[in-house]
């Protein structure tokens, strides 16, 4: 039988000639349900909808973004599983701007021209790894990190030659975990008894994670040195450099990795951002810029960029240009996601600028009312915004701004951001009083569904679960009480096709904003009793 027969491909590739020679080959090698996309944007449309196999991507994509940018966008956003091959296809002349993103790594590289055998030959090869790995994939994918670990445990003694490769996905689960003292042995181990250059990033990360700076910094800067093209060793020597206050040394570090990866539009946002902080705004002008060029032909093109490159420039005082970012924005992206508060802050940081009181008191009142609720926009930016309304004398804005914070807060970390916003705004007994009211809150609906469910109303549970879910999307808390009312309801009242469906949304929610919840497992477990026993799938 032939291994790839019942695979299901995704081909990436603008020009049809190309797309039927291909899609002729994957014929030939077994492969037969295969689907087409001409562009980033259509690809991104296919992987929202459903997930494949394999997919085959042109890295000289037409319309803007390339075939990295795209996989950066796919995996940022999660929309190829940890089992999809991604092979990217190109010419050997751009092999060298590929190949330098180790962190953007696709499964293989496949050089431009090639054969049905070659194909063939990679495919699987890549496949054939894909399935020893499969049942960890399969327990991270389904929120069971402890229970993968204990997989990779039994990989190493089941596939001896892929030991190196189980250790790395073991210790990589430890620091997802947060146990960066169980990562640590292992790359330690790792790094002593072969010069592996990821497995000393590793051990660097650990030391890191336990805020051991300054010895993370000594062996990522030797990283660096000996590895001049190791662009996520970069990254964690800047991000090292900025938990140190080291603004000046970050920059330098994430402008050598731009030098080395310039595709990496998440990376020049973060050079941005420290030039920034940093004071330097003729860097951070310039490299806002490249952002908002680059992301303009992406799915997920975040108008906070916009807000960013404006506050550079206005304090660059180029009032001028600002106005222009701000008009690209409202033609670009208005009326679209959070693009219309951004659009109002940028207004009101102009305003400022420019002393007309009047207009940005109308752009703050328009900045306040359009991010109200809004879970695309980011905590920051709402703070940001609640230390203008107080600044000018609109303690009502800021403190519902400041109040949606608190709600989706995912931690204690980021309660006390919102409190020290009141606080240096003399505030601080209204900060206190408002965190206090968030936490009762949740208390209560929390209480609340338990007791609907305690009492057999398991469909109160749920409405109650539901509304606080759609009000607080972002607070872990009641996403992982909303998800064990849906399959509690499920598992008492029998299957509806629309609750299952809330279900597993809401699932994904807890393992986004908690995947590190010690109940996670348990409540991946309970969907699994659920399904079996109404016989459904988990697709």
């Amino acid at each position: 039988m032939n291994e790839l027969d019942g695979l299901t491909a995704l081909l990436i590739e603008p020009h049809s000639g190309m797309r039927a020679n291909i899609h002729s080959m994957l014929n030939m090698c077994g492969l037969t349900r295969i689907e087409h996309a001409s562009s980033a944007n259509q690809a991104v449309k296919q992987l929202t909808l459903r997930s494949f196999d394999l997919v085959l991507c042109e890295y000289d994509l037409e319309g803007g973004q390339d075939g990295q940018q795209l996989l950066e966008d796919l995996r940022h956003h999660k929309l190829v599983s940890l089992a999809t091959m991604f092979f990217m296809v190109t010419a050997e002349g751009d092999y060298g701007k590929v190949v330098s993103a180790a962190e953007l790594a696709p499964t293989d590289y496949i050089l431009k021209p090639f054969t049905a055998d070659r194909l063939l030959e990679r495919i699987a090869r890549a496949l054939e790894k894909r399935n020893v790995f499969l049942p960890v994939y399969r327990l991270m994918e389904a929120g069971a990190q402890h229970e993968a670990i204990e997989a990779c445990i039994a990989g190493e003694a089941a596939h001896p030659r892929h030991t190196v490769d189980f250790l790395r996905l073991r210790a990589e689960l430890h620091l997802f975990l947060g146990e960066a003292n169980l990562a640590e042995p292992i790359y330690r181990q790792l790094a002593e008894s072969r010069a592996i250059a990821w497995a000393r990033l590793g051990l660097a990360k650990t030391l890191y994670l336990r805020e051991q700076y300054e010895e993370a910094g000594s062996l990522l800067t030797e990283l660096v040195q000996t590895n001049t093209n190791f662009v996520d060793a970069y990254d964690w020597l800047a991000r090292t450099h900025t938990a140190m206050g080291e603004l000046e040394q970050s920059q330098a570090v994430l402008g050598r990795a731009v030098a080395v990866s310039p595709h990496a539009v998440r990376r020049l946002r973060t050079l941005g951002e420290v030039a920034f902080a940093a004071g330097d705004d003729e860097t951070a002008e310039k490299v806002l810029k490249q952002v908002v060029a680059k992301a303009k032909y992406s799915e997920f093109r975040d108008p906070e960029d916009h807000v960013k490159l404006v506050r550079t420039l206005v304090r660059k005082g180029d009032p001028v240009a600002a106005a222009s970012v701000i008009r690209d924005l409202d033609r670009s992206m208005g009326g679209k996601g959070h693009a219309d508060a951004c659009s109002a802050i940028s207004s009101a940081l102009l305003h400022e600028y420019t002393g007309n009181e009047e207009r940005l008191l109308e752009s703050l009142n328009a900045a306040v009312a359009a991010s109200r609720d809004l879970p695309g926009m980011s905590a920051d930016l709402k703070l940001e915004l609640a230390r203008s309304c107080l600044a000018h004398d609109m303690a009502e804005g800021a403190t519902s701004l400041v109040r949606d914070v608190m709600r989706n807060a995912a931690d204690a970390t980021a309660m006390d951001r919102a409190m020290s916003v009141m606080a240096q705004a003399g505030h601080a007994e209204l900060g206190v009083n408002l965190a206090q009211e968030t936490r009762q809150h949740v208390v209560d609906l929390v209480a609340g569904g338990a007791e609907c469910a305690r009492s057999g109303d398991y469909a109160g549970a749920v409405t109650l679960m539901q509304e606080a879910a759609q009000r607080m999307p972002g607070n872990p808390q009641v996403a992982f009480n909303a998800a064990l009312a849906l399959l509690r309801c499920l598992e008492h009242t029998g299957w509806d096709d629309k609750l299952g469906q809330q279900a597993l949304a809401q699932l994904a929610a807890v393992r986004r904003l908690d995947p590190r919840n010690p109940k996670l497992a348990a409540l991946t477990a309970l969907h699994q009793t659920v399904l079996k026993k109404y016989k459904k799938s988990n697709k």
